[in-house]
């Protein structure tokens, strides 16, 4: 099944967690000189206009950036995130919003390299095209979980691997912990981070399960939900599960989250969290 379009969805609350979360790994693993490889597994369109038709449709991004995007007292630890939104936005209107993958583009140094995977034969030419005059990217039709065992480890040995995939079937959960799995073997040391939707929380309590039944160390959860948990449809929160997480990152985001949720969710429902999984 091919049918999921994030352009339908670009710029909600869940994309908002992601792309902080994204955002503060890459500025980590900057404090380094060494270069690094960043590798995202399903890397959709590159590029969403929200004025699109499909942006319009649902209005997500009204509850999501656009709320943060009208802040005069943003965190400065949103300002790697938030300067990738500004950079495709000339003046004060919020025209577009970069996936995960133009965000890495505009936060990455000169040698440091993308590698960029999309199956959706109406997405994958819209990221080449993207991408087409970056030498530091390469983007490939292919399946995200084999380049878990292709491209992994890179030369350099340091690397953010982003893991998101739309869970538009019930075998995406499982092929998630086998894709992590894959990928740790040939690269121990790379930072894994995985996103995930919230729609049946059991759902979530067995993925997290499975991957303290890995036997791997040091696996953080931050979570943030607008809504109580529902049997009912529909996403009531989204979560960032990070495999080696830079030293900051637990604290950031405890400082972070209180403000996203105020800003994110004026009623407020839901809930924040940031956790251990497994610690050291």
């Amino acid at each position: 099944m091919l049918s999921y379009r994030h352009s339908f969805h670009a710029g909600n609350h869940a994309d908002v967690l992601k792309h902080t979360v994204q955002s503060l790994i890459i500025e980590a693993l900057k404090e380094k000189e060494k270069p690094f490889l960043y590798l995202d597994t399903h890397a959709g369109a590159g590029r969403y206009q929200l004025s699109g038709e499909h942006a319009e449709r649902t209005g997500e991004y009204l509850e999501g950036i656009a709320r943060i995007w009208q802040q005069d007292d943003v965190p400065e630890l949103l300002q790697p995130y938030l300067s990738a939104v500004t950079a495709l936005n000339h003046g004060e209107k919020l025209r577009y919003y970069p996936g995960s993958p133009l965000i890495a583009r505009h936060l990455l140094r000169e040698d440091d390299k993308l590698q960029l995977t999309e199956l959706h034969p109406s997405d994958f030419p819209l990221l080449r095209n993207e991408f087409l005059k970056d030498p530091r990217a390469r983007a490939e039709r292919a399946d995200g979980y084999q380049q878990l065992k292709a491209k992994l480890p890179p030369p350099s040995r340091r690397g953010l691997v982003l893991i998101d995939p739309p869970y538009e079937i019930k075998t995406d959960y499982q092929a998630v912990i086998q894709g992590i799995q894959d990928g740790y073997k040939r690269f121990a040391t790379g930072v894994f981070a995985l996103w995930y939707p919230v729609v049946l929380r059991q759902q979530i309590k067995r993925m997290c399960k499975e991957l303290e039944e890995t036997g791997f160390r040091r696996i953080l959860q931050i979570e943030l939900a607008v809504r109580p948990d529902s049997d009912q449809r529909g996403m009531t929160a989204s979560g960032m599960i990070v495999i080696n997480p830079p030293w900051k990152l637990e604290q950031q985001m405890k400082d972070l989250l209180p403000w996203l949720h105020k800003t994110l969710v004026p009623a407020g429902t839901g809930h924040t969290r940031v956790e251990w999984i497994v610690p050291e």
